[in-house]
Parts: C-alpha cells; structure tokens; sequence
C-alpha cells in the first residue's frame, strides 16, 4: 500500500520542477512511510511513497521497464490478489521478473496486454503508467473505489494523486471550492467523480482514464450489471461461501503481520472466523481488534439504532475463533480532542461530518498500527448482502431519494441546518440531491418479468453499492493511511459483488431477516449469539461528556466572530447550540455543532478561497 503523484506536461521539461514533484510526494509520506522515490524524464514526473507490504527489499518505485521504443514507468498503490497467476501467465508469455512483488507484475502486465490490464486485475489499486513509447499517461482504479485516486487537468496537461493534497501542493492546482463543492459536503450523495474542490476530480470506480497531447479521455472497463440470477437457494449460499474462502485467503497473504476487524457484527464476525480458520491450518492464530468505549458496556442505552452493545458479541467471536484478542477503549477527552479532529480533516482534505465514528475510526487505527500493517475489515457487506435498515423501512424503500438520507433525517437530524439562510438558498441543496438521484437511478436495468417490488430492492442495492458503499471506503481508506495502515475489505472483491446483487431481494432476505445469504453460509463458524444477533451499526460514544466538550469548543468559537467560519454557518443557530442543556442520556452531540467544528479547522488548515455565489 502506498501513496501515488505525479504531473504530466507536454510543453515543459519537468527534470527542472523537482522540487515541487518532491513537495507533492512528501504529502504522502503518511500512506507510505517505508520509503519514497520520485522519476522524471521530459515531461512526465512520477513520485511514489511506499508502505510495504510484499516483497519487503524488491517492491521500490517508481518501477520502470526500458523497451526498444521508450522507457515504461509506473507508480502503484494497492494490492493485487491475483497476482501470483498472472506472474505465471506472463512468465509463459517470455516476460522475467527480478522482484516478487505485485508491482512488477502490474507493470509486466500493462507492457502485454495495456490498458487491458485492468480486467484481469482482481483487487484494490490506484496506479499511474507513463508510457514513453507513445507518451501517454494511463490512469486505472479498481472497480468499487477501494483506492482513491484523484486528477486535476492544467492546460498542457495533468496532475495526479492518492489525495488532493498531494495535487494541492503543486502550484498549478488552485484552493477553491464552489457552490457545487459545497453542496458535495453537504449532501452524502457521492458524485461520480466529484473531488468538492475547484477543477479537481476523482477517477471513477472501474475506469481507465488516459492523457496525451490530444487531450483527457475515459473509458470504464467495468460497471455493475444486471444479470438474470438462475441459482437456487443451497447453490446461492454455497457458491457465496466458496467465493468468501478464496477472498479471504488471497488476501491474508502479506509479509507484515496482519489482523482483523471486530465489531461483534455478522460481518466482521464472518471474515474473522474464516480467517482463522484458514491461518489455524497453518499453526497461526489470527489477531483482532475491536473498538469500544470506557463504560458503554455497563452503562449501554439500546435505541432504535443499537439494541445491543458490541462487546459481549466480539469477546462470544474471538473465544469461538480463538483469536488473539484486544479491545481499544477509547474516553470521550480523546474523542473531543481538536488535534485529532484536526488529523482526522487532514487525512480526508475535506470536513466529512462523521464526528465521533470519524475520530474512534482514526484512533482505533492508530492503535492497530503498533501492532500490524495489514488488516482485513467487514467493511462493504451490508452493502453487498442487503444490510442497513433502510432496506426494510417502507418510507426509506418507496422514497425517491437515496435510501441512506431517509434513515439519517429520522436518527441523526441534519448538520446543514447551521447554514446561513443566504447559502442555504443559493446551495438548493433539496435540489441537488434530487437531480443526483434521478441520475443515479437512470440506466439501472430492470429483468424481464422483474416485479415491481423487486425492481425497487435492486435500484435500492445498486445505489448502496455504487453510491453509499464509495463514501464508507473513502473514509476506510483516508484513517487507516493517515497512519500508515492498510485495510483490506474482503467483501469487495467484484466477483462476489457481482453475484450477489444479481441475486433477488427474496433471496437475499429469505428468512425475513438482513443479510441472510450471508448468515447461512457462514453459520458453521458463527457463535450463536451472533448468528442470532440483530443488525447494530458502527458504534457512537453515548458518553454526555463528549457533546458538553464539543459544546465549549464552540463557545471558544463563537469568542472569534471574525472567524471565517461565520461565512458558512450561522453564528445565532451555533449559539444556541452550543449552550442548550445536555440529557444525560443524549447519544450524539448533535451533528451541527460537529459540522461546524470541522468547517473551522478546515478554514484554518487550507484557507481556501471560497465562492459563494
């Protein structure tokens, strides 16, 4: 796992700008702290920094390959798990290799079948091929958006990267962000390549973007279609378990120690059992990590949200597993704190808006960092297998809106009611979810004979796992990198993806419950408390301490009325928040104050220049 920039300019020699292709390779230092490197010739310039992961001393890059008719260079984040087949394959077809590195294959492969690589590709990567033959730049991201991969085009060309940030530190590449970026921000819709900042965009899940002197073109090699589903019942779970055992053993191969992701759900639970079981055969015993706060157990408040605290649950896996087991106990001081709010902004360029879970995932994974390099998480699942309980709320199932937005309206309240009446007006931001959905929606094939129900339950899926399923990853991927750690999220592998969704909603909730593919084809390796559990999401401090932290942070705010801030959200709105009684039940903070708390410190760290009109 790594970091990737680079800068193509056709009218310049890049060989004299290396100071800046060193600025914008030092932003990634965090998603790889092992090594750097950077490679210039005329004008493309690559710059590359590397967690490693396979093949500790061989895996360097930039990698290049010296042809009769130019050199081939390539920087490359990600994993590739089929990549000892493809070795074979290419070694078949004359290629040598010096290094045992997945690296070295991508590029052998790209130097066979070119852009074509992609499709043969089974895992999670982001890479970049400057091809001196014919002076081009190839850029490819896997199909779901694991791997985030951003571009910016300047007028003799391109810059590229693993984040804005290393894009934002070349000159050329402006600090602004629009209305429309704004809206972004405000809305958990997840624009196909949208980046929220001003000329920047994100290569798109599943697609081949190329540069040479005749401009930008994309291509997607990939998109989920809808295929008829002939299986029945017992052939739908065994396939799903065969399919899960082959995921998880291609990606528990690493040469630094590895672990996995608990929370005591169906999912992670699942993907750790397998695990262990797997590495057991080999004498191993698998490590895992849950997160959790001081005193949630003993002092839990079920809701229509979270029935059940995680804890019992993940302690019922990791006895059942036999898994070396720790729990991050995290008090809600380390959540309110500013420094990690603020290393939770850096590492995501932007002020995401998921308070707590935001600031517990990057401390979980700073934990974990001590300990491993590698962990697989249950991250996607419900996703892929039909989860959330929005798939089983009627308003949330006939609404024509994105399902998520329906259940987070009814639970979480809205973090853009801080918002100046003014640019509440001007971002319409009703508006822009509808003509997102409607583009969301459109071109989602419907079966021959499908149901009108079970057309519905398809769009709803579909939307999870080309919309939702790419803002949880982003995240996923922003914390863990932040601290040089990498996750690997089994339930993504496309051929699963693929099958899953084509399978009808009766199928997948066969018994009336979530997730029921799932549940029976791993039944075998489930504790019964968590075969029986009922679905409960990413847990949320419900310590009052945290909401009356964050309330006297917003007072120190609201002490600086000059602040920028006050140019987004309303200071009258914001007070009156920030001095409202606190129920000592109270589970959140309310997410306004949280909002604007992000948009402050994000102010402060880029000062962008913002247009409101």
């Amino acid at each position: 796992m790594c970091g990737i920039t680079g800068w193509v300019s056709f009218d310049r020699d890049l060989r004299a700008s290396a100071d800046t292709l060193d600025a914008m390779t030092q932003t990634m230092e965090c998603r790889g702290p092992d090594d750097r490197g950077t490679w210039t010739d005329g004008p493309a310039a690559l710059g590359h920094r590397r967690l490693a992961i396979i093949d500790l001393p061989g895996g360097r890059q930039p990698m290049t390959a010296e042809t009769p008719r130019g050199t081939v260079a390539l920087v490359y984040s990600g994993e590739t798990y089929n990549y000892t087949e493809l070795r074979s394959e290419l070694t078949g077809r004359g290629h040598r290799f010096t290094t045992d590195s997945d690296t070295e294959v991508v590029l052998r492969g790209y130097l066979e079948w070119g852009e074509e690589l992609a499709e043969r590709l089974n895992g999670m990567y982001a890479f970049a091929v400057w091809d001196g033959r014919e002076n081009k730049l190839v850029m490819i991201r896997d199909r779901m958006g694991i791997k985030p991969f951003y571009f910016y085009e300047t007028p003799d060309g391109v810059l590229f990267g693993s984040e804005p940030k290393a894009i934002l530190a070349n000159p050329l590449a402006k600090s602004r962000v629009t209305l429309d970026g704004l809206r972004e921000l405000f809305t958990i819709v997840k624009t196909p390549g949208h980046a929220v900042w001003d000329g920047m965009h994100e290569v798109e899940p599943g697609t081949v973007v190329t540069v040479d002197r005749g401009g930008l073109r994309q291509r997607a090699y990939w998109t989920l279609r809808t295929r008829p589903h002939t299986d029945d019942r017992d052939t739908s779970i065994a396939t799903v378990r065969s399919l899960l055992d082959d995921i998880v053993r291609r990606q528990l191969v690493s040469d630094v120690p590895r672990c996995t992701l608990l929370s005591g759900g169906l999912d992670s639970s699942a993907m750790t059992a397998i695990a262990a079981r797997q590495l057991g055969e080999q004498g191993e015993t698998v490590r895992s990590f849950a997160v959790d706060f001081v005193g949630q157990t003993e002092n839990f408040v079920a809701d229509e949200m979270r029935g059940t605290p995680d804890a019992p649950y993940v302690h019922d896996v990791a006895k059942a597993a036999g898994t070396d087991h720790r729990d991050i106990i995290l008090d809600s001081n380390e959540l309110a704190d500013p420094e990690v709010r603020a290393r939770v902004i850096r590492a995501r360029d932007i002020p995401a808006g998921f308070g707590d879970m935001d600031a517990s995932l990057y401390l979980l994974f700073r934990a974990i960092r001590k300990h491993s390099t590698v962990a697989l998480s249950g991250e996607s699942a419900d996703e892929v297998f039909g989860g959330y309980l929005q798939f089983f709320d009627e308003e949330a199932r006939t609404a024509d809106t994105f399902p998520w937005l329906v259940r987070m309206s009814q639970h979480f309240g809205d973090d853009s009611n801080v918002l100046r009446d003014d640019l509440a007006g001007a971002l319409d931001l009703d508006g822009y979810v509808r003509r997102s959905y409607a583009d969301a929606v459109r071109g989602i094939r419907r079966l021959d004979g499908e149901s009108d129900f079970e057309y519905r339950m398809r769009r709803m899926c579909h939307l999870h796992l080309t919309r939702f399923v790419r803002v949880l990853l982003d995240r996923k991927d922003r914390a863990s990198m932040a601290v040089g750690l990498e996750v690997r999220v089994p339930f993504c592998d496309h051929r699963l993806v693929e099958y899953v969704y084509n399978t009808p909603w009766s199928l997948k909730s066969f018994d009336g419950r979530e997730k029921s593919l799932l549940r029976e084809a791993t039944a075998d390796v489930l504790p019964k408390s968590v075969y029986d559990r009922v679905k409960s999401p990413y847990p949320s401090t419900q310590d009052p301490k945290y909401a009356v932290a964050l309330q006297n942070q917003a007072k120190d705010l609201l002490a600086r009325p000059s602040h920028r801030v006050f140019d987004l959200v309303d200071r009258a709105r914001v007070t009156r928040a920030a001095h409202r009684d606190v129920p000592q039940t109270e589970q959140a903070s309310g997410r306004g104050l949280e909002r604007t708390l992000d948009l402050a410190l994000w102010l402060d760290m880029y000062s962008p220049e913002l247009v409101l009109s």
